[in-house]
């Protein structure tokens, strides 16, 4: 079992200390509201008053913190506490070239760093599961891969490029939020078609979402728009809900709509619908 830290025990951050400590760890906290690290008291968790004072001593120090100015000032005040031998190991998610800059640095001043962004809320923290992406220096990863893996449902080490995991949580989350918009949307149309919401929800159920992403991504990404679908036909439809929905706010399909006038007007209507990503994929 490890010595180990956790610096920020907001909901995330609490649910892997509290899992950590109920796996037989030593575990120290800190956080800036000190009520969220004395509520783990009752799992065996010790409060720190300094991030110094929690990291003295440790493994491992595992951050969840809010954005790359706290990472930074956390890391700094942490410092006087940490040996050569203790790997922080960082979960927020962040900025992938502030990330990049951080690990670069980090490593050069002897610091042994890597950024572990998860896909995980925290019931999935506390039961192991869920998803962890990895990337920093091999070496760093291999002494730490054991005790990640106990941590999580799926872990995937992306290589040494510093800013990768950076990158693929934000792929991650864009996915996520952008289908949130769009089923809030449905949602929307449901209620202004006088179907009840939860049948809505149900009805995507016999949709192959999984199928459809991977098919239609993949074209996307090779720049291939031969048409199954075409864009011209695509409006249209997005026009119908349009229309059904009338002045209801919507999150997304407005924006979309707007995107492909863009796009038909440029003389792309007659391509797949997938052409919304020319920008993205065309060489220039």
């Amino acid at each position: 079992m490890g010595t180990i830290a956790f610096l920020g025990t907001g909901l995330l951050g609490s649910a892997f200390a509290e899992a950590a400590a109920k796996r037989g760890d030593d575990v120290t906290a800190w956080n800036r509201s000190p009520d969220k690290v004395l509520a783990l008291a009752p799992f065996g968790v010790k409060a720190a008053a300094t991030p110094a004072d929690a990291v003295q001593g440790v493994d491992r120090v595992h951050l969840i913190l809010k954005d790359d100015a706290v990472v930074e000032d956390v890391i700094a005040t942490a410092r006087p506490g940490l040996s050569s031998s203790t790997v922080l190991i960082d979960h927020s998610t962040t900025l992938p070239k502030l990330t990049a800059e951080r690990v670069t640095r980090l490593q050069a001043e002897g610091i042994q760093y890597l950024h572990c962004p998860v896909f995980m809320g925290p019931a999935a923290a506390r039961n192991a599961q869920g998803s962890m992406l990895a990337s920093g220096p091999e070496t760093v990863f291999n002494s730490v891969k054991a005790e990640l893996a106990r941590m999580t449902g799926r872990l995937d080490y992306l290589g040494e490029r510093p800013d990768l995991a950076a990158l693929n949580k934000l792929f991650g989350n864009a996915m996520f939020i952008g289908l949130w918009g769009i089923l809030a949307d449905i949602l929307t149309l449901a209620k202004a078609g006088g179907v009840e919401p939860e049948d809505a929800i149900t009805l995507l159920g016999r949709l192959d979402l999984n199928g459809a992403a991977a098919s239609r991504g993949t074209n996307m990404a090779a720049c291939n728009f031969t048409p199954t679908f075409e864009l011209a036909m695509a409006r249209k439809d997005v026009g119908l809900m349009l229309e059904t929905a009338g002045n209801q706010p919507l999150a997304a399909l407005r924006s979309i709509a707007a995107r492909m006038d863009q796009l038909i007007a440029a003389g792309y209507g007659a391509e797949d619908a997938g052409v919304l990503a020319i920008d993205a994929v065309r060489q220039s």
